[in-house]
């Protein structure tokens, strides 16, 4: 058997390499050349086309973080502080005191009798801050019940003898113009005293000082809106006293709001135009007129439950309306005890007196 001398064999492989040592040195150097510029471009000029790439190997798209108020439900910017200071304000409803300014804006309002038939408004704001508001007017005993249940720090020029008591006690929080002068104005384009005017860079400086910079409290649930396939309450009629502060609402299925008519014209904001809530509620409350030392007033029962009608949607729902202490918020609640998601946006909530054919709707 022929065997393979190993020694010979590396003789033959030195003497090839030194013959052709030139032509290995050439190759050698071309292949580190060829090398170096496929890294270089590898690394700075080529770029992966990535229009290909199957949703497996892309990386998902955060979801943007959604920011609701607790006052009104409604969309807010990402990092605004949702419990900031809830201010509700005393606005005047007789003929004199008509457009106001600043009803536009206000996440809740309620409405009742104040005297003589004459309504009157508790308007409550947070995250909207209108900068001219009024006329500002005295307050009662009911409308701190209502602003109790939002924590909320109360804007008014006096009041009757038992609301004063009430409001002074120092478990509510006070923002009488009669002790705080500076932050309310008169006008000169109305006659007194229905031309009284404040603002939220008033109200919130004054707010500040007083310490009152926040407001712990249950909001109304909400829901997102659309009008319903088949509407059955786009004409609301509310007759709380008289033809001059009776109120009606025309539903608008485009906006999902009802605009407000108040003495049969439409009610408008001075500034903003006309008042279009997103939700009606019609209470009904037990409501009379008492005897007191100054001679009369209204009452009304807060702390209690009755009859409620929910318009939103283009439709009416009927249930009951339930507060359980003046702190407690106020709650809606269907037929069957649901409590009923409020669209989001403004609610306007009318304090009717007991009694048939206040309320009405087609």
């Amino acid at each position: 058997m022929q065997t393979i001398d190993k020694k010979h064999l590396w003789a033959k492989f030195c003497s090839w390499v030194t013959n052709h040592r030139k032509v290995i040195l050439i190759v050698s150097g071309a292949v580190v050349l060829l090398t170096a510029a496929a890294l270089t471009y590898l690394f700075v000029f080529y770029k992966p086309n990535t229009t290909g790439s199957t949703p497996e190997t892309q990386l998902p798209k955060a979801e943007p973080v959604k920011v609701y108020s607790i006052l009104t439900g409604q969309l807010v910017a990402e990092g605004t502080n949702l419990n900031q200071a809830v201010t509700g304000v005393m606005i005047e409803n007789s003929p004199e005191a008509r457009p106001q300014s600043g009803l536009k804006e206000a996440g809740v309002v309620f409405e009742a009798i104040c005297e003589g038939g004459i309504t009157r408004f508790l308007a409550l704001y947070q995250t909207e801050k209108p900068q001219l508001i009024g006329p500002v007017r005295s307050v009662r005993m009911y409308y701190i019940d209502w602003a109790a249940g939002f924590n909320a720090s109360i804007a008014h020029i006096g009041g009757n003898i038992d609301a004063l008591a009430e409001v002074r006690n120092g478990v509510h929080r006070d923002l009488d113009e009669f002790f705080n002068a500076d932050t309310y104005w008169r006008s000169t384009d109305r006659d007194a005293p229905h031309n009284v005017y404040t603002s939220f860079a008033k109200l919130d400086a004054l707010n500040a000082e007083k310490g009152y910079t926040r407001s712990v409290f249950t909001g109304f649930a909400r829901a997102d809106g659309a009008p319903v396939a088949t509407p059955d309450a786009t004409s609301i009629t509310v007759n709380i006293s008289s033809e001059l502060f009776n109120s009606s609402y025309v539903y608008n299925a485009t906006t999902n709001t009802y605009a407000r008519y108040q003495a049969g014209a439409a009610h408008n904001d001075r500034e903003l135009g006309q008042i279009t809530p997103s939700v009606v509620i019609a209470m009904y409350v037990n409501e009379s007129t008492i005897p007191v030392e100054e001679g009369y007033e209204e009452s009304i029962g807060t702390i209690n439950s009755g009859k409620a009608v929910i318009f939103q949607n283009g439709t009416a729902i009927t249930g009951t309306w339930t507060k359980t202490s003046q702190k407690g918020q106020i709650s809606f609640k269907d037929a069957a005890g649901i409590e009923i998601p409020l669209v989001r946006g403004q609610t306007w909530i009318a304090a009717v007196p007991n009694g048939d054919g206040a309320v009405t709707w087609q």
